[in-house]
């Protein structure tokens, strides 16, 4: 794959620096995190053109809140299916090599579109959306671990941070063809003067014919977006990049197994990474029927989303710097407090400022998925970094898990007299207290030694 064997460096240069006298990034990968850093807009904007798509086909199929929230079960349950087979490839063979199988399995999720979109089937859809996420496994498994390794350990988790900070580009850009190229575009949305959606009063033929032009709208930004991944695809398997220390390492997995078992930073911090992952889609999904219980149509609610997202990318961005002058791990418990504040009202006050709360929420989230996932892997030795990434990424099965049940809560419609909209925000409430409680227990414990090996 034109790779070349070197050696990590941490020697200063004349590029930026950080506060321990590193380069952030050495120049002689500036190439490579440029490249690898686009990879995090791609799957950004996976991640959150998909989110509305819950609302869309909830009413376009006509189904429950639940049921329709099995997108986001299909699409999350693609990196716990995928994590740990792809970071046993990568031990295997390089971090370059796993990125390009996962581009290639985006892809034939993001073409599959089409046939789906023919056969009506929200089955299909979700399939579709599974196998994506294999290529997204592979994609996170190898991008962020491949991210650290490009400098100084002791400027990993800040790196990871400006890489992870393109993420909300794409998924800005995933937001924004949501909002004012798809759901404005879906006829099976438009409502009549008080507000209800008109598609539920029509003949069986009519919303026949519906389906059709709501599912080619659907379906038309994937297949845009599969086209950008080929192209991808292509640039990177023409880059040599470097091979770096802990690629093709072939130490027995159940000795790697049994050192991140018995550290506990990194045991915990997969807990935060799937309480994180499950908060952060609850948020970003059910922002929609949020919206909803207050009149607001869903393109116009997307349009909310859009805002939440242009805080994280905001916080990230201001959190990657402020990381110069505050330890990482005080700085996520700092930013859980906030969280949680917000998070209570969201499902204590009704009308627009508990929508506003819930917004607000996720210029609080910006740095935890990086955060959570440097400081995890802080204390892991080069030869368990692939495998310790697979289970954080395989953490991401928490956003496969509780959205589906946030659904149930949403569909009861009123609990104790109060909107059940507003109470199923609960859930994420307790997982930004959770959070917290990691980033202050690791900020008293201090950075640890590495784990020796059993």
């Amino acid at each position: 794959m034109n790779d070349t064997s070197v050696q990590v460096q941490t020697t200063p240069s004349q590029t930026e620096r950080s506060r321990g006298g590193s380069p952030l990034v050495e120049r002689k990968y500036l190439l490579t995190f440029i490249l690898i850093t686009s990879l995090f807009a791609l799957w950004g904007f996976a991640n959150d053109i998909t989110n509305p798509m819950v609302a869309a086909f909830q009413t376009l199929m006509e189904i429950s809140a639940a049921k329709a929230s099995m997108v986001q079960f299909a699409f999350y349950g693609g990196y716990a299916t995928m994590a740990v087979p792809a970071a046993l490839f990568i031990r295997k063979y390089s971090y370059k090599v796993g990125v390009l199988i996962g581009l290639g399995l985006y892809a034939v999720g993001a073409f599959l579109f089409i046939p789906a979109a023919q056969f009506q089937q929200f089955t299909f859809f979700c399939v579709s959306l599974y196998i994506l996420t294999f290529g997204l496994a592979f994609l996170e498994t190898s991008a962020n671990p491949f991210i650290l390794s490009l400098g100084a350990k002791e400027n990993s988790t800040r790196r990871l941070n400006l890489a992870q900070a393109f993420n909300p580009v794409g998924s800005l850009s995933g937001m924004a063809v949501a909002s004012f190229i798809v759901l404005p575009n879906l006829i099976s949305d438009r409502r009549d003067a008080a507000g209800q959606i008109l598609f539920h009063g029509l003949s069986e033929a009519e919303k026949a014919n519906i389906r059709v032009h709501d599912l080619a709208i659907i379906r038309d930004p994937y297949v845009a977006i599969g086209l950008v991944v080929l192209v991808m695809f292509v640039i990177i398997a023409l880059t040599k990049m470097p091979i770096l220390k802990g690629e093709g390492e072939q130490s027995k997995a159940s000795q790697t197994l049994s050192r991140l078992w018995h550290n506990r930073i990194y045991r915990n911090g997969v807990l935060a990474q799937v309480l994180y992952v499950a908060a952060q889609i609850m948020c970003w999904t059910f922002i929609i029927q949020y919206a909803d219980h207050l009149g607001i149509d869903k393109a116009t609610a997307q349009r909310y989303n859009i805002l939440a997202m242009s805080l994280s990318l905001t916080g990230r961005f201001v959190g990657t710097y402020i990381m110069k002058y505050i330890n990482q791990r005080r700085l996520l418990a700092i930013f859980g407090v906030g969280a949680t504040i917000c998070t209570i009202g969201a499902i204590c006050i009704e009308g627009m400022m508990g929508l506003y709360s819930l917004v607000c929420i996720s210029l609080f989230m910006s740095i935890m998925f990086p955060s959570i996932y440097g400081i995890a892997l802080e204390n892991v030795s080069a030869e368990d970094t692939s495998l310790g990434a697979a289970f954080l990424v395989m953490a991401i099965v928490g956003g496969a898990l509780m959205p589906p049940l946030q659904g149930l809560i949403i569909d009861q419609q009123e609990i104790l007299g109060w909107p059940a909209v507003n109470v199923s925000f609960i859930l994420p409430l307790i997982s930004f207290i959770l959070i917290t409680v990691y980033g202050y227990q690791t900020y008293k414990k201090g950075t640890l030694p590495l784990t020796p090996p059993c």
